[in-house]
C-alpha cells in the first residue's frame, strides 16, 4: 500500500489514524474470512455474491434440499448456518455442529427449529421479521377473492371448453362486502390483511393473545373475541395469522371446525399444523363448508388426497413470500444479522425470549 501526502501536511496524528483504521479494517475482512457459513438453499445471487465477498460460504448450487444426514455431515465445521424454513434443525443437527455460533434463519417463523437446545449449546438465533407482511397480505387477499368468486371453477370452465356464453346463472359466487372476517391473529400480517379488508367494507373480528390498543381498533374498525368458538361461529371467512407453537397445534380441531358456518372459508398462510387437515379435508369434500384456500400444509410438502378432490379450494406450495422484493429483503435482513455477529454486536433480529416460552 503507497500513500502519497502532501508536504505541507503536519498533522501526523491524522496520518496515523488513516493508516490504522486501514490496517484494522483489513484485519476484520481477513477475520471474517474465518467464519465458514453453510447455505442449504439456494439464495437470491445478490445475496450469495454479498456473503461471498466478506465470509467463506459453502452454497447448495443445485437447490436440492439436504436430507437430513446430509446436513448433520455438513454442518460439523460450520461457524453459521443459514436454513430455511422447510428444514428441521433439530437437536441432533445443533449438536453436531461442533463450531456452530450462529443460525441465520431465513425466515420469519423459527418452528422448524430446536431453540431450547440452541440457547443450552449457546447458539444465537436470528430470523428476518416484517419482510413478509405485505406479500402475505396480498395473497391472502388474492385467495379470500379467487374462492368467492368461484375463480378457478370459471377458468377450468373456459379452459376445458364448457363455456357455452354468458348466462344469469353461470358461475355465480358472492360478494364479500358486508361479511363477516375472522382473523386469528392479530400481529402485522393480521393487521395488514385488516387493512386491507376494511377498505372492501367487511365486518372484522378477530381474536388474539393479547387485546389490541382502542386506537388500533378503531384504525380498522375490528371487533374483539376473548372467545376463539365464538368467533369462528359467527364468520363467514377465517384467515389464520398466528405463529405454531404448542399451544395452536390443531387450534382449528376437528371438534372446532364443526364450528363453522355452512358458507365458510378458511384461509391459512401462517402454518399447516394450526389446522387438523385431515378434519378440513373431508369438511370441505363433503361440501359442509364453503371453501378454503391454504398456501401451508400440515405435512408439506405431502397434501392430504381429499384436498386435491375438493371443490372451491386454492391450494398453493407455500409461496405468500415468493416475490423478488421479500426475498432480497430476506436476504438482506439474514446478511445485516450475520455483520452484525461478526463484528460482535447484537444482531438486530435476535429470537427474543417469547419465542422459547
Amino acid at each position: 500500500m503507497i500513500l502519497f501526502f502532501n508536504s505541507d501536511l503536519t498533522d501526523f496524528g491524522a496520518i496515523f489514524r488513516i493508516i490504522t483504521k486501514l490496517v484494522v479494517n483489513k484485519k476484520i475482512k481477513m477475520n471474517l474470512k474465518n467464519l465458514i457459513i453453510l447455505i442449504t438453499r439456494k439464495l437470491p445471487e445478490k445475496i450469495e455474491k454479498k456473503l461471498k465477498q466478506d465470509y467463506s460460504v459453502i452454497l447448495n448450487k443445485n437447490d436440492k434440499k439436504l436430507s437430513y444426514n446430509e446436513l448433520k455431515k455438513k454442518i460439523n465445521n460450520v461457524d453459521i448456518l443459514i436454513p430455511c424454513v422447510s428444514d428441521t434443525i433439530d437437536a441432533s443437527i445443533i449438536k453436531a455442529g461442533k463450531k456452530l455460533k450462529l443460525i441465520a434463519n431465513f425466515g420469519n417463523g423459527v418452528d422448524n427449529l430446536d431453540l431450547v437446545t440452541a440457547k443450552e449449546e449457546n447458539v444465537l438465533v436470528t430470523n428476518t421479521p416484517d419482510v413478509l407482511t405485505e406479500d402475505t397480505a396480498d395473497l391472502v387477499l388474492t385467495m379470500i377473492l379467487m374462492i368467492s368468486r368461484k375463480v378457478i371453477d370459471a377458468q377450468t370452465k373456459l379452459i376445458n371448453e364448457k363455456w357455452m356464453g354468458w348466462g344469469p346463472s353461470e358461475t355465480m359466487g358472492q360478494r364479500i362486502k358486508g361479511k363477516n372476517i375472522g382473523i386469528i391473529g392479530m400481529g402485522r400480517i393480521g393487521q395488514a390483511v385488516a387493512k386491507r379488508l376494511n377498505i372492501l367494507g367487511v365486518n372484522i373480528f378477530y381474536h388474539n393473545r393479547k387485546r389490541l390498543p382502542k386506537s388500533d381498533e378503531k384504525r380498522y374498525d375490528a371487533r374483539y373475541f376473548e372467545d376463539l368458538d365464538s368467533m369462528i361461529s359467527k364468520s363467514d371467512i377465517i384467515s389464520i395469522h398466528c405463529p405454531f407453537t404448542p399451544d395452536t397445534f390443531h387450534l382449528l380441531s376437528k371438534k372446532r371446525l364443526k364450528l363453522l358456518k355452512k358458507n365458510c372459508i378458511v384461509i391459512n398462510t401462517s402454518r399447516g399444523e394450526i389446522i387438523d387437515e385431515q378434519a378440513l379435508a373431508w369438511l370441505l369434500f363433503k361440501k359442509k363448508i364453503g371453501g378454503a384456500g391454504l398456501d401451508v400444509f400440515e405435512h408439506e410438502p405431502q397434501i392430504t388426497p381429499k384436498l386435491l378432490e375438493s371443490k372451491n379450494v386454492v391450494l398453493l406450495p407455500h409461496i405468500s413470500s415468493a416475490t423478488i422484493e421479500s426475498r432480497l429483503a430476506m436476504g438482506e435482513r439474514v446478511i445485516k444479522n450475520i455483520n452484525s455477529f461478526a463484528k460482535s454486536k447484537k444482531p438486530p433480529d435476535l429470537v427474543s425470549k417469547l419465542y422459547y416460552e
